[in-house]
């Protein structure tokens, strides 16, 4: 059983497609898929053993570090969080962070993703939390429609939306983790996102399923690196692409470079995290020992020879 937030989220496609394509099957796996609604659900599914496998960002793992239910990355899916933080065309006096002091910001959750993201970058430039407000969009529709209509000033959420609002000319980009580039801009390095992470005892209890699980996620990753429109759109739900193929697939390649090719945690990548929680959080760095024990390689090297990944 995969814990997951959100299924149809931009950022686990590799997970769609291991699924699509067969993958999953061809390893001998009956995968189930459950969506828990918001990623502090999913965690916590994983941790009270509702579910084997967190499908989720890697910085949630690197917070059970040190804890009896402390987690292990062993697959990663994507070396930068795809997010965006964007604002509304209306605000032409905007010049920095700081002109968002006292503005309304759209997230997709409190404690997701994109509201930390946007808590660190504007605590960079010295806006408390409570100097912003925070409104949750939790359908795309719901950002398309509260950004056009003036209900925020700004947002920050992932493709295709975004890539909806820049081609309509809503939205002037003044973030973007979309890129390796964005991240070392933001971060100072890259920041791995999405991952599939499991307890100690699962991985050594149930090492064949894990390893078959990280077979299909890396021969997914393998998979993005050369599909061309026509693949993608046989292989993704149509649901995923809201009733636009286009922006969709305009979206996949904005943001392609994001997907990690060979499911291995970048390296650097566990230490940008924990520098960035630690900023947002106060949160103590872990150890060289807790970081060293928050992700494993073992399984992606293995698959990453099998694929010539």
């Amino acid at each position: 059983m995969l814990a997951i937030d959100r299924r149809e989220n931009f950022a686990y496609l590799p997970l769609t497609l291991a699924d699509r394509l067969g993958y999953f099957a061809e390893e001998g796996l009956e995968v189930h898929i459950r969506d828990w609604g918001t990623p502090s659900a999913a965690l916590q599914a994983v941790q009270a053993g509702a579910s084997d496998v967190l499908v989720g960002a890697y910085d949630a793992v690197l917070q059970t570090a040190g804890r009896a239910s402390a987690l292990s990355a062993f697959v990663v899916l994507s070396r930068a969080p795809q997010l965006v933080l964007g604002v509304a065309r209306g605000m032409t006096h905007y010049r920095s962070f700081r002109d968002l002091r006292g503005k309304r910001v759209g997230v997709t959750g409190l404690g997701s993703p994109s509201h930390r993201l946007t808590r660190l970058l504007l605590s960079r430039a010295g806006i408390a939390a409570n100097e912003v407000q925070y409104d949750v969009l939790s359908a795309n529709g719901g950002a398309l429609t509260a950004l056009r209509a003036g209900h925020v000033d700004a947002v920050c959420y992932t493709d295709p939306t975004i890539t909806l609002l820049e081609q309509g000319g809503d939205l002037r980009v003044v973030a973007d983790t979309r890129t390796v580039r964005g991240c070392q801009d933001a971060f100072g390095g890259p920041l791995p996102s999405v991952c599939l992470a499991a307890s100690g005892d699962f991985l050594a209890t149930h090492a064949g399923v894990a390893q078959s699980l990280t077979h299909a996620l890396v021969r997914a990753l393998k998979w993005l690196q050369t599909a061309g429109p026509s693949d993608l759109i046989k292989a993704v739900p149509e649901a995923y692409f809201q009733g636009d193929r286009a922006v969709y697939l305009a979206a996949l390649s904005r943001g392609q470079e994001a997907w990690v090719p060979d499911g291995l945690m970048p390296e650097g990548g566990p230490l940008t995290v924990a520098r960035a929680l630690t900023q947002l959080d106060g949160t103590p760095m872990p150890s060289s020992a807790e970081l060293e024990r928050s992700f494993t390689n073992t399984l992606a090297r293995k698959a990453k020879a099998r694929f010539r990944a």
